[in-house]
């Protein structure tokens, strides 16, 4: 995602709602982060879908706002021997999570019933829930590649498509004490969803707009994070 992108895309984005469902999801994610009794933020996408640029992401925000319990753990389906200490997490941290451990699924297009069931485990345990995830297209094909949805499914604020989803996100989503979804699983929107998830979280409540959030989003971009963990 480039700084251009994201500068057309805050003026295109403004007025919607959307950018409201974002901040209040990021906002959902700080807070539980930030509980006195919080231990961690444990990330998880799918076997075939990481979700690393969220993880460096959050990582940067985690260091920029001084909350470091922003830093995810990045919990893999099958980490390579050879990775590096902190890319060597597996699902089985999960059957560890409980009350203190924020668990945030990135899921762009299938949640599978592994998956679930650690997701639903934990959440037994105490876990805070949270889901971000790609949707599903329409069956006429409607859902282009830049269609943003609120957490509803249904291009507004909590409206309902009226369609099950396939691939479990349906269960995700019942899982999920705190949601938010991004029209298709195309990967212009969803990935800017992730990058305005991070930015969003990083940010107190109340003291910019959400337009400044994405021009300085853009200013980012432009000039370029300072990853050094991923």
């Amino acid at each position: 995602m480039d700084a251009v992108r994201v500068s057309a895309l805050r003026e295109r984005l403004t007025g919607t709602g959307w950018l409201e469902e974002v901040g209040g999801f990021a906002g959902a994610l700080r807070r539980s982060v930030e509980r006195r009794s919080a231990s961690g933020l444990l990330l998880v996408g799918t076997e075939a879908y990481e979700p690393w640029h969220l993880a460096a992401h959050l990582d940067d925000e985690a260091a920029w706002s001084d909350v470091p319990r922003l830093a995810p753990t990045l919990l893999r389906h099958s980490p390579p021997a050879d990775a590096p200490a902190h890319l060597t997490h597996d699902l089985r941290r999960l059957t560890e999570a409980g009350r203190g451990d924020t668990v945030l699924v990135v899921v762009p297009r299938a949640a599978g019933a592994a998956l679930l069931e650690r997701v639903h485990d934990a959440r037994r345990r105490g876990a805070t829930v949270l889901a971000l995830d790609g949707g599903s297209a329409d069956a006429d094909g409607s859902d282009g590649p830049d269609r943003l949805t609120a957490p509803g499914g249904s291009g507004g604020p909590g409206g309902s498509s009226g369609r099950g989803e396939p691939h479990g996100l349906d269960e995700l989503r019942r899982l999920a004490h705190e949601r938010l979804t991004v029209g298709t699983a195309a990967e212009g929107p969803f990935d800017l969803a992730q990058h305005l998830v991070s930015l969003a979280a990083g940010q107190r409540t109340g003291r910019r707009s959400v337009r400044d959030r994405l021009a300085d989003l853009a200013g980012r971009l432009a000039s370029g994070p300072a990853i050094t963990r991923w």
